[in-house]
């Protein structure tokens, strides 16, 4: 209750700024406010080939977004959204009420500020701080760079892990620019707050033992073919969820090919992590040699209402003497029901199929295959 009074308290502070900019948009101190969103309801089918439990359930998700126009180059966004589940996707009777035994729609939906930032522009150039949005389900460098070795839980560095499990924003700062012909962005990175923790008389440290990264990326154009080669560079010792006091770093680019109404999407990213004071999740106070690079491959096309890419990753985890391998395909259709005049708002129908064969080889060992089959049906409405 408490985290939804502040979200309409939030809400009510700037819609105040609302009336001033409608009635004199030009005047000195005026703000123009600006609400959208969107929500969908899906049915999930999923198939695991190591559960003897496939399941259909029903789920639901919204997010409510403000932007504000602060005048003078400087403008403020936020977003809200669940962040108790994975992807924000709430699903029917997904929590059991145990102190009653019932269970049929009693699950709570609640929306928390995801992301925020405020910044300005001025000319070509453009900084901003906050919880920033990555886009990253159009850009895998982070589900590389975060997950090139997979989680406990079965976190893999394909279908859009970054997005759903840390929905798709990290804190910092931001500053781009255009530069030549193209535009280059970088964005310092604060991952963690390890100074609490980490610092010790025993390590030693010192003061700035948080977790920094820096993402640099140039975006240009060699004649139709748009290029973005990037790089995500660790400054500090990280805390990831498999390794910690590590320092990866990634690298590699976007491009992306027109094709009359359609469009080729190439993506290739590789990873290195070698340090020999790191640590695993599982003992932390144990010094390890963690070593381990992969890549990730994404081939994706785009024509009128179909999207499909299909994603390879590869990684050599040397420390654990294991070989990762991922295959996922992502194929989805997009039939719009309604679209205003404006094309403000809409209604859409999505059909889409989700595929993952993931598997690993241990040196000596017998491995069984995860895979993973999912297909759904979404209507979402934006407005």
């Amino acid at each position: 209750m408490k985290k939804m009074l502040s979200l309409a308290a939030i809400f009510a502070v700037l819609s105040y700024a609302s009336p001033a900019s409608a009635e004199s948009p030009a005047s000195v101190g005026s703000v123009g406010l600006k609400f959208s969103g969107d929500a969908g309801i899906r049915a999930r089918a999923e198939f695991n080939s190591n559960s003897l439990v496939d399941d259909v359930k029903y789920q639901y998700k919204i997010r409510l977004k403000a932007a504000a126009d602060l005048g003078d180059g400087y403008f403020f966004n936020a977003m809200a959204q669940n962040e108790d589940v994975a992807g924000g996707w709430g699903t029917v009777s997904g929590v059991p009420v145990s102190a009653t035994g019932v269970t049929n729609n009693v699950e709570k939906y609640n929306l928390q500020i995801s992301n925020f930032y405020f910044g300005r522009t001025e000319g070509s150039c453009q900084y901003k701080i906050g919880r920033i949005p990555l886009n990253s389900v159009n850009n895998p460098i982070f589900d590389l760079a975060f997950y090139a070795v997979p989680t406990a839980l079965g976190i893999y560095a394909v279908d859009i892990p970054v997005a759903t499990y840390n929905f798709d924003r990290l804190f910092g700062f931001n500053y781009s620019t255009k530069v030549g012909d193209g535009d280059i962005n970088t964005t310092l990175v604060v991952l963690d707050n390890n100074s609490t923790s980490g610092n010790t008389a025993a390590t030693g440290d010192g003061l700035l033992n948080d977790g920094y990264a820096l993402h640099l990326s140039y975006k240009n154009k060699l004649g139709d073919v748009t290029i973005e080669p990037q790089a995500l560079i660790s400054l500090t010792d990280v805390q990831g969820a498999v390794y910690q006091k590590i320092s990866p770093n990634t690298f590699g680019a976007n491009a992306t090919i027109p094709s009359g109404s359609s469009k080729i999407g190439i993506s290739a990213f590789y990873t290195l992590c070698k340090d020999s004071k790191g640590v695993t999740a599982a003992a932390p106070l144990v010094t390890a040699n963690i070593h381990y690079n992969g890549y990730l491959l994404r081939l994706k096309g785009e024509s009128g209402p179909v999207m499909a890419w299909v994603d390879y990753n590869h990684t050599n985890d040397k420390l654990a003497n294991t070989t990762y391998q991922n295959v996922f395909v992502w194929a989805q259709y997009n039939v719009k029901v309604h679209q205003t005049s404006t094309g403000s708002a809409n209604v859409n129908v999505t059909p889409t199929l989700r595929y993952r064969a993931s598997g690993k080889d241990i040196a000596g060992a017998t491995t069984t295959p995860n895979d993973q089959l999912r297909g759904e049906l979404y209507a979402t409405v934006t407005f």
